[in-house]
């Protein structure tokens, strides 16, 4: 009875844990996500700054090295998203032309199946012209705030990892003062594990692009578009920014999709492709190249994906992977972790 009420006050005790700090990253956001990814991008670039300084360089100069490489890469993909606004932009004429003749056809149909004639349609089109612009304005509003808060955070992180990068010897000092003499030797285990743990991640995150963009042009070229594997690579790894890179990277072959084809089922099975292959990313392929690099069960990295997208959105989704995969490194080094261990190892001691 006493040992049945003591587990029934841990299952309590570890679940208010679990909401208070569900709820603290949750409002924290606009702090914890930028620290995190700059914690990660550290994490990547220590084994170049480590090198750099044994060479005897700087710690200022390798850390700016450092921070240069995750600038330029930055760069590189905003320069992607530019130059794909630019040709979207410039093939939009044609676009809207063809917009609009589909949307007469549509008209003409409607007129003679259901005896609508084209002035009652522009009429109704008229009354609720108003309504969608009421609807569209709240959510350009949020659009506004959330690219407001993403230029904030993209600023942040190089911030945030560039001082990770140059004071990595007060945290590391930081953690063995909290934890104290008895986990000195596992903590510096813990961390190599961490560092180690953090490369794959960034090795299936690879892959998982890869992967993606394969299947984007497979898909492209099934439908006959021009210029399928650049269309499809560039979709993949425009997916890295979060919300924007997607939408963007799409409208290139969508549009070159309604250039060559006179029907609108090719723009239509474009955008199909790319949602199948996003619902194969997020279900399938995720997590299951990234459970394999990290050693993680399927089960806790999808179980990370979605609380990750509840919690952070987007951002979410990345950085809760390897935050399972550190919490199992953690857990293979306590005892009295083991049931946790067995919960989030890929393979599990039977």
């Amino acid at each position: 009875m006493i040992s049945s009420t003591r587990n029934i006050t841990n299952v309590l005790k570890y679940l208010q844990i679990a909401v208070l700090g569900s709820a603290a990253l949750y409002f924290g956001k606009t702090l914890f996500i930028p620290l995190f990814m700059g914690l990660l991008i550290a994490m990547v670039m220590y084994p170049i700054a480590r090198r750099l300084e044994n060479k005897g360089v700087t710690k200022i100069i390798s850390v700016t090295f450092c921070i240069t490489i995750v600038a330029v890469i930055f760069a590189a993909l905003i320069g992607l998203l530019l130059w794909q606004m630019r040709t979207f932009i410039r093939d939009w004429p044609m676009v809207a032309h063809k917009l609009e003749e589909v949307f007469r056809q549509v008209q003409l149909w409607l007129a003679k199946n259901f005896q609508l004639t084209t002035e009652v349609q522009d009429g109704w089109l008229q009354n609720h012209a108003g309504n969608l612009v009421s609807f569209l304005a709240p959510a350009l509003r949020g659009m506004v705030n959330v690219s407001a808060n993403t230029l904030f955070m993209l600023f942040m992180i190089p911030v945030f990892a560039a001082l990770f990068l140059y004071h990595r010897q007060v945290f590391v000092r930081f953690l063995r003062q909290f934890f104290g003499p008895r986990y000195e030797g596992r903590l510096e285990q813990i961390i190599q594990q961490v560092i180690g743990t953090y490369f794959r991640y960034i090795k299936g995150m690879i892959m998982v692009y890869i992967i993606v963009g394969i299947l984007n042009s497979l898909g492209l070229m099934a439908l006959g578009i021009p210029h399928a594997i650049l269309f499809g690579m560039l979709t993949a790894i425009m997916t890295i920014i979060p919300y924007f890179g997607i939408i963007i990277s799409a409208m290139l072959p969508v549009s070159a999709a309604w250039a060559t084809h006179e029907s609108i089922w090719y723009p239509l099975g474009v955008i199909g492709v790319f949602s199948f292959v996003q619902y194969l990313e997020a279900n399938v392929i995720f997590p299951k190249v990234v459970a394999v690099q990290l050693n993680v069960s399927t089960w806790a990295t999808l179980v990370a994906i979605l609380a990750g997208s509840i919690i952070w959105g987007m951002a979410g989704m990345v950085l809760f992977i390897p935050f399972v995969a550190i919490l199992k490194i953690v857990a293979d080094h306590m005892n009295d972790w083991k049931g946790l261990r067995m919960l989030l190892s890929r393979n599990p001691p039977i």
